[in-house]
């Protein structure tokens, strides 16, 4: 695995530790299972989309969880259900639908939240929006002139 030095990045940005930190700390892993397939589209400006492709499950077999910008998605069968059981009527001459079980990890940016998830011909669709707080959004400074620099005025209550 390759590593990078991000020490010259650190001296010539400010705010941008926790960037560099993470990318320094990312554990990227060459194995990693591709199943469930998934897509992740930019549906606008600030607004996503992750689709799932989850045939063989039904939604009490999904959990979806986020925790400290991070988007867990979690499936399985229960343990009766995912063997072959003749007893039951199900006997597979082919099984070509995996329904193993599975978790996908999504690191979300600052402000992204999960908006709606929705399941449509066996998609499990996860709708997310980026929200900037009010305090994040940028806003516009006034520059005074070195003569007179404004006051700050106080409002007073008038009794």
């Amino acid at each position: 695995m390759q590593t990078f030095d991000f020490s010259p990045f650190y001296r010539s940005t400010v705010g941008f530790d926790r960037l560099f930190s993470a990318l320094d700390g990312l554990n990227i892993q060459e194995t990693k299972s591709a199943y469930p397939p998934y897509n992740i589209e930019r549906t606008g400006d600030d607004s996503y989309r992750i689709s799932v492709a989850v045939a063989g499950f039904s939604q009490d077999e999904i959990s979806i969880q986020t925790k400290e910008n991070n988007l867990i998605i979690k499936g399985g069968k229960t343990e009766q259900e995912s063997t072959t059981d003749k007893a039951g009527g199900r006997e597979f001459l082919h099984r070509g639908i995996a329904e193993r079980t599975f978790d996908l990890r999504f690191q979300l940016a600052d402000y992204v939240e999960v908006s709606a998830a929705h399941m449509e011909n066996g998609l499990l669709h996860l709708d997310l929006k980026r929200e900037l707080p009010e305090s994040k959004k940028p806003r516009q400074i006034k520059i005074s002139t070195s003569e007179k620099a404004p006051a700050i005025e106080k409002k007073t209550s008038v009794n």
